[in-house]
């Protein structure tokens, strides 16, 4: 069994990578440019083939997919998040964020799936609470996690009658470096408005992600993983 995870060095994307590796799969991870990131993973998971490539561009996805034999599970976790008013928000800000959130989850996909043809498969695509209700001063973000899930929605009908399954997770607050920002006070007011009481932690969200990617009857749905956030 095999599984590309992408984002696979930091948080949500390395948990998946542990997760699935000591499960049996033989697992590719893609991260962007982070090579001290990279580094840490490859010593803490040497049985995992880390691989530097940029999602939203198509050379390197291609050339990541045509050096894999063949694909069971895809994870679709690249992401970055963007904070601002949407009056300050620039043309190459939007398309920076939408290439590689929603971007890199299509051409991911797209190559994906030339793989999972014959066999069946299936993708998991990382969203989040905010592609859901959406976030002020993230309209960006929020947007390109909601296009995400209609994504999700889409290709489930599609690749169905191929054995190929697409689900989505959509984590609420997640103890990662993306959240890291959020100390003292202002962790403690959002963890009041999560009902579970706390962050999550990015193996919670493997765990989901690795709950979607076996289970054979389940496609389009969008699972929460936000400690009752979204309720």
């Amino acid at each position: 069994m095999r599984a590309l995870i992408t984002g696979g060095t930091r948080g949500i994307g390395f948990a998946c990578c542990r997760l699935f590796s000591d499960a049996g799969y033989a697992v590719t991870a893609l991260y962007s440019r982070d090579e001290g990131a990279a580094r840490a993973a490859r010593e803490s998971l040497p049985q995992v083939d880390f691989v530097r490539a940029d999602v939203a561009n198509e050379a390197d996805v291609a050339r990541v997919f045509a050096g894999i034999p063949s694909l069971d599970v895809l994870v679709n976790n690249a992401g970055i998040c963007y904070f601002a008013q949407v009056q300050d928000v620039t043309m190459s800000d939007w398309e920076r964020v939408m290439g590689v959130n929603t971007g890199g989850a299509f051409l991911a996909t797209k190559y994906a799936v030339k793989k999972m043809l014959a066999k069946g498969g299936a993708i998991v695509n990382v969203s989040s609470v905010w592609g859901i209700t959406g976030g002020s001063c993230e309209s960006v973000y929020s947007a390109s996690k909601g296009a995400v899930i209609a994504f999700t929605k889409a290709t489930a009908k599609e690749l169905a009658p191929a054995g190929i399954t697409v689900n989505c997770v959509a984590p609420g607050v997640i103890d990662t470096a993306m959240n890291a920002h959020l100390q003292g006070e202002d962790r403690r007011a959002l963890e009041a408005e999560i009902p579970l009481g706390r962050y999550g932690l990015p193996e919670e969200v493997a765990q989901a992600v690795f709950f979607l990617a076996r289970a054979k009857y389940v496609t389009g749905q969008i699972l929460g993983v936000d400690g009752g956030f979204c309720v």
